[in-house]
């Protein structure tokens, strides 16, 4: 009868221990898609602004030396990030397309002309950079205007930082409210165990000698449950790695570095301190407190 009891607790004690490592595991993984979203957010608004771009509409007749020229200056200087020449034939073929009508057919000839699409680096996708960029490249006797959708330029950098200010505050609220959870899970645990700290003192145990085991299960816990958590984690990277690999960086190894040691010291900090705080409450709490 002693050894079934013994075994019932047993299998209490390592159900209560398996409870609260999965809980911490599955806090600590949505805290890992927080920090990956959160270390890449200028990744992602960097790919959003670096494809804002305008075109340098070029003038009829000019030579193909002077456009590679152009082209050339244009990939040559630090705002830019990439270049494509498209052709008056290319430009009608395109148009064509979109609308799905020949019109260079209609109308006997090719009304559009040749031009430079050009895609800037994101500090300078801004209102403010885009006009000193016009207003520099519009005294090259090469070019007739330069085009672009100043109403959408100005709408994405808002929206930009909007949703940057967002993800900042959603973060930041998921973060406290994970902190919160696993700690409610830390202390949920040690309450279980409330009677048997107490009756550790009445023995005449040490708050430290009292305190010693429990701390060591709560680091346990933290790695056991940051390991997990980062399998996860590393699972959804594996399975997301090809639709958004332009968007998020999944295989820039220092921020996955960053992520990951930032899990750990995260998962078992929280459940240490956790922990520390729970005992410390039932190790100074009078006797008839226990009950309620």
């Amino acid at each position: 009868m002693k050894d079934k009891t013994l075994l019932k607790l047993r299998n209490q004690v390592r159900s209560s221990y398996l409870t609260t490592t999965i809980s911490i595991s599955l806090v600590l993984f949505l805290l890992g898609l927080i920090g990956l979203l959160v270390l890449n957010a200028k990744r992602l608004s960097d790919y959003v602004r670096e494809n804002i771009g305008f075109s340098v509409i070029l003038k009829e007749n000019v030579k193909e030396l002077d456009i590679y020229r152009i082209q050339k200056n244009l990939d040559a200087t630090y705002y830019v990030k990439s270049t494509q020449y498209i052709t008056k034939d290319k430009a009608a073929k395109d148009l064509q397309e979109d609308l799905g009508e020949d019109f260079v057919h209609f109308l006997g000839y090719n009304p559009l002309l040749a031009s430079i699409n050009v895609r800037l680096k994101a500090d300078y996708a801004n209102p403010d950079s885009i006009r000193k960029i016009e207003h520099h490249f519009m005294n090259y006797p090469q070019v007739k205007e330069v085009y672009y959708q100043k109403t959408l330029v100005n709408l994405i950098n808002e929206n930009v930082r909007k949703i940057s200010l967002v993800i900042l505050i959603f973060s930041s609220l998921l973060f406290i409210i994970s902190a919160g959870l696993i700690n409610n899970t830390i202390r949920l645990s040690v309450y279980s165990k409330r009677f048997l700290i107490n009756t550790m003192q009445l023995v005449g145990a040490t708050r430290q000698f009292i305190r010693s085991p429990y701390l060591i299960t709560s680091v346990l816990q933290g790695f056991i449950g940051s390991f997990i958590s980062l399998g996860l984690l590393s699972g959804i990277i594996f399975f997301a790695q090809k639709e958004l690999n332009e968007v998020i960086s999944f295989r820039d190894y220092n921020i996955l570095l960053i992520l990951y040691i930032f899990v750990v010291i995260l998962g078992v900090t929280i459940t240490t301190v956790s922990t520390y705080l729970a005992v410390n409450k039932y190790l100074s709490i009078k006797v008839d407190k226990l009950y309620y």
